[in-house]
């Protein structure tokens, strides 16, 4: 089953002050099947931030479809759902994961992490219990669990940000240098969550500057610069399609 598939997406921005349209990325193509990974690579400025945003609905393409196998509303076009389906989307099906926190002020980070699982109606007490199991695996230090976030270093928003969006296990997880100020055993944990995520039929988009670390992970790469696909055999060599 094809769970993602973006044709022909084409991206501009218009500079309203230069009254200039600058063009940021077009011609993307490429498709998912359920619980597939693919990487997006290529140098800063290239494209890869947009093209996920555009898959979460924070920027509406200019041209081409994306197109999302949906739980709730079957095959669909993210550019075109109506707010309400979207808002639903992000609740219930696509996670996102960026280089930085974002969340309501005064809210504790065992709240938050509980907050992600309450909001899609697990019981309470399977909320707690799963928040800390996700805030335990990503090392994040149980003094901090009643703490703001706003008081932790990049690396500990980094770890909390990953684990609110997992923790969901969503069917669509798409992952903006999600490893970008960790240290190599957090990478590790991440990696370990991937790993369990697809065995349980999540498909993921990801951006990785570390190339290494994506590495017999991805099923797929995607170059920004060649606009090609490759489907990996899972030790770091793939064939281009």
């Amino acid at each position: 089953m094809t769970m993602l598939e973006i044709t022909g997406f084409e991206k501009r921005f218009t500079i309203h002050h230069l009254n200039k349209i600058m063009p940021a990325i077009k011609d993307i193509n490429f498709s998912l099947k359920a619980a597939e990974f693919i990487g997006i690579v290529g140098k800063s400025g290239s494209g890869k931030s947009t093209i996920l945003k555009s898959i979460y609905r924070t920027y509406l393409p200019d041209r081409g479809e994306i197109l999302y196998n949906s739980a709730a509303f079957g095959k669909i076009d993210l550019s075109h759902i109506t707010e309400r389906q979207m808002l639903h989307l992000r609740k219930y099906e696509i996670g996102y994961v960026s280089q930085f926190l974002n969340v309501m002020p005064r809210t504790t980070c065992r709240q938050l992490v509980t907050n992600a699982l309450l909001e899609m109606g697990s019981a309470a007490s399977i909320a707690h219990e799963e928040a800390e199991k996700a805030l335990a695996h990503f090392e994040i230090d149980p003094k901090l669990w009643d703490s703001y976030p706003n008081t932790f270093s990049g690396g500990e928003k980094l770890r909390l940000n990953i684990a609110m969006a997992t923790v969901k296990k969503p069917r669509l997880l798409l992952l903006d240098e999600p490893t970008a100020s960790l240290d190599y055993q957090s990478k590790l944990k991440v990696r370990e969550i991937i790993e369990k995520l697809k065995a349980n039929g999540t498909t993921l988009v990801g951006i990785f500057h570390d190339i290494e670390f994506m590495e017999g992970l991805c099923d797929k790469v995607y170059d920004m610069q060649t606009r090609t696909l490759t489907v990996t055999d899972k030790v770091g060599v793939g064939t281009e399609s």
